[in-house]
């Protein structure tokens, strides 16, 4: 019942977290498809406001450690997590959930489909925006990702907490 409950909470949270950095839309530009990505990049009035790869570099580093904290605070003292396979399995169920929510609901539902997405510039790459590949490509790198940071948290969590 505990990890339904974080579950619902997570994809809240990430939900929350997604649409604040979504008013802006140039500043998430590397998580478009790379036909829109580059057509961007070509289009005048977003010249000056193009985020840089070290960004890019620099908020997933962020993102992986802020998960990687929150994913040892929950396995250990709300999950009650001690061992590392305890941990490691209860980490990786939470991290596939939401993102899977993330792919579906996010990403192919809302992302997909709602035109405040939609670069002025590119209206004409409706397929582009509707490319469901891309995202669905995104959810596997998302669980390799998982991969490492639940070993991670799993480590700490055995080692350390």
């Amino acid at each position: 019942m505990i990890l339904v409950i974080e579950s619902i909470i997570l994809c809240i949270l990430f939900t929350v977290m997604v649409y604040i950095m979504s008013r802006e839309p140039i500043k998430t530009l590397y998580n478009y498809p790379p036909k829109i990505q580059e057509r961007v990049k070509m289009l005048e009035g977003y010249k000056d406001k193009m985020p840089t790869q070290e960004n890019k570099i620099t908020a997933k580093i962020g993102a992986s450690i802020i998960f990687l904290i929150i994913m040892c605070i929950l396995l250990r003292y709300i999950n009650g997590c001690t061992t590392f396979t305890d941990a490691f399995i209860n980490g990786f169920i939470l991290w596939t959930v939401v993102n899977l929510y993330d792919l579906i609901v996010l990403d192919i539902i809302w992302f997909c489909h709602d035109k405040f997405f939609v670069f002025k510039g590119t209206e004409d790459m409706e397929s582009e925006y509707h490319n469901y590949w891309f995202h669905t490509k995104g959810f596997f790198i998302g669980e390799g990702l998982a991969l490492i940071i639940c070993t991670l948290s799993s480590l700490i969590i055995h080692f350390v907490l």
